[in-house]
C-alpha cells in the first residue's frame, strides 16, 4: 500500500527536500504541497492523505490551528508535527489539537521516513518515555483546569484504570506488563479499549489525558 503523504512548510526548498525523500520510496507518495495552514487544510479536504507533515509556523493560519481542523474533518488523516528545539512548546499545542507525534526538522531522512510509516499504521512517533518528558519539561503549558473527575475515567474498568496511570508515566507496554504482571499482549488489549473508551486516538493522547485527569503530578 502506498502512503500518500501532503507536506505543508512555508519555505519552498524544505518541500522540495521532503518531496524528493518520499518519493524515492516504492511505498511513498507526496500528493500535494501546501505553503501555509490554510491551503493544508483544504488540500487535507480534497486529497485525503494518510499523512500530513506538518510545519507549525506559517503565514496567516498556523500549524497548531491546521491540525486541530484536519483531525476534525478528515479523521483518517494523520498529523506529523514538524518543529525546532526552539519551538518545542507548540509540539505539546500540535498534540494536544490532534497530531499523532513530532520530530524535528533536523531528523534524519531514515528516521523521518520510519515515523511516517509507524503512522501510518497507528502508532505514535514518539516513545512513550520521550512523551513523559516532554509533557514533564512544558507542564506549565498545560491547563490547570478545574477539580473536578473527568467522567470518562467512569467507563474504565480497574485494570484499565491501573494501565492508564502506568502509560501516562511513560512507561512502555513490556515495562507496564512486567509492572502489573501481565502478558505484553493482554496490556495491548488494554491500551485499544481504553483509547476507545476515552474516544482517544492514540497512546500520545492518552499520555496528555492521564495528565489533565491529574492521574499522574509531573515532578
Amino acid at each position: 500500500m502506498t502512503i500518500r503523504v501532503l507536506i505543508a512548510d512555508d519555505e519552498a526548498l524544505l518541500r522540495l527536500a521532503f518531496s524528493t525523500v518520499l518519493e524515492a520510496q516504492p511505498d511513498m507518495a507526496a500528493v500535494g504541497e501546501a505553503e501555509d495552514g490554510a491551503q493544508a487544510i483544504r488540500l487535507a479536504r480534497e486529497l485525503r492523505p494518510d499523512i500530513v507533515l506538518m510545519d507549525v509556523r506559517m503565514p496567516g493560519t498556523d500549524g497548531i490551528e491546521a491540525t486541530r481542523r484536519i483531525v476534525r474533518s478528515c479523521p483518517r488523516t494523520r498529523v506529523l508535527i514538524l518543529t525546532t528545539f526552539d519551538l518545542d512548546e507548540y509540539a505539546f499545542a500540535g498534540l494536544k489539537a490532534g497530531a499523532s507525534g513530532f520530530l524535528l526538522k533536523n531528523t534524519r531522512p531514515e528516521e523521518l521516513l520510519t515515523a511516517i510509516r509507524h503512522i501510518a499504521v497507528g502508532d505514535a512517533v514518539i516513545s512513550p518515555r520521550i512523551t513523559h518528558r516532554l509533557l514533564v519539561k512544558f507542564r506549565p503549558h498545560i491547563p490547570e483546569g478545574g477539580t473536578e473527575r473527568d467522567e470518562r475515567l467512569s467507563r474504565l474498568s480497574a485494570r484499565e484504570h491501573e494501565v492508564l496511570v502506568q502509560v501516562g508515566a511513560g512507561l512502555s507496554n513490556s515495562e507496564i506488563a512486567a509492572t502489573l504482571y501481565l502478558a505484553e499482549a493482554t496490556v495491548k488489549s488494554h491500551l485499544g479499549r481504553i483509547l476507545q473508551k476515552l474516544e482517544l486516538r492514540d497512546r500520545i493522547q492518552a499520555v496528555i489525558f492521564a495528565y489533565e485527569s491529574r492521574l499522574i503530578h509531573p515532578t
